[in-house]
């Protein structure tokens, strides 16, 4: 083999083995930071509404949180508070007042603020909301301000749907509220062919309302009671987890039948 050759291979193996090291290995070694993990759809603001479920008077709102950094052996905290300028709920009205503070878990990358809210009466004329806003701590810091922000919009409300006219008479609030206690169907098709199905959940709510003392009694598992106030002369229609979200009833003195009266004081047809 001669010099040149013997060089060459040389060259060759240097640059093979300084290929072949190792590189140091970069690890991330920033302090974790919290935010809102909000999808595209809820990034704007999370709705939530009683309006299907007049049983409730108060539920939990779960505002997903997530951590950027590494996860820990131990428990970490954060903070949230209420921006009370930008927001129209009222607190120990609308929800339970934030607490000092909240936990994640050991090893735990993501977690959820728990939002305590209360079923009012006003919130089935207008809906409200609150601003909450994550607060750095010693453990968790908030570096990207642009997800530290949730908005929660709060209501009982319940609108005309687009379909009610094609199968239902009369509409109003409590009516609708009827319809679905009994059905469980939160929207009808307005399809012809679909006609057997819809005209079947109309008749069963005109049961209910031509007979609601038998629909009480045949239907245990809803756990709707009637009680009366005055010996008769109306009745109160309510879940017992919810006593002071009534619907009244009112003996008609034409007909002697008991009927549901609506938001507007009008007969329930």
């Amino acid at each position: 083999m001669n010099y040149s050759k013997a060089l060459f291979m040389l060259w060759c193996s240097l640059i093979l083995m300084s290929a072949c090291q190792k590189k140091t290995l970069e690890t991330y070694d920033h302090p974790a930071n919290i935010y809102f993990n909000l999808d595209s759809t809820l990034r704007d603001s999370i709705v939530f509404t009683f309006a299907y479920d007049m049983s409730k008077m108060t539920d939990t709102v779960y505002i997903p949180t997530r951590i950027i950094g590494h996860r820990t052996a131990s428990e970490r905290y954060y903070s949230a508070y209420v921006e009370q300028d930008s927001s129209t709920a009222v607190a120990s009205v609308h929800y339970e007042p934030l607490v000092s503070r909240y936990p994640i878990f050991a090893h735990a990358g993501q977690d959820s603020l728990p939002l305590i809210v209360y079923n009012t009466p006003d919130l089935e004329e207008k809906p409200v909301s609150l601003i909450i806003k994550l607060q750095g701590t010693t453990d968790l810091g908030i570096e990207n301000v642009q997800r530290i922000r949730a908005k929660v919009i709060l209501s009982a409300q319940l609108e005309q749907p687009i379909w009610w006219t094609m199968w239902l008479d009369n509409y109003s609030r409590v009516k609708h509220e009827l319809f679905y206690l009994v059905t469980e169907q939160r929207s009808l098709t307005m399809e012809g062919t679909d006609a057997p199905r819809n005209l079947y959940f109309r008749d069963m709510l005109t049961t209910m309302l031509s007979d609601p003392f038998t629909w009480v009694d045949n239907n245990p598992e809803k756990g709707y009671v009637l009680t009366s106030p005055d010996n008769g002369a109306t009745y109160h229609f309510y879940h017992p987890d919810n006593p002071n979200r009534i619907t009244l009833l009112r003996r008609n003195s034409g007909t002697g039948q008991y009927t549901f009266i609506d938001e507007k004081g009008m007969e329930v047809r």
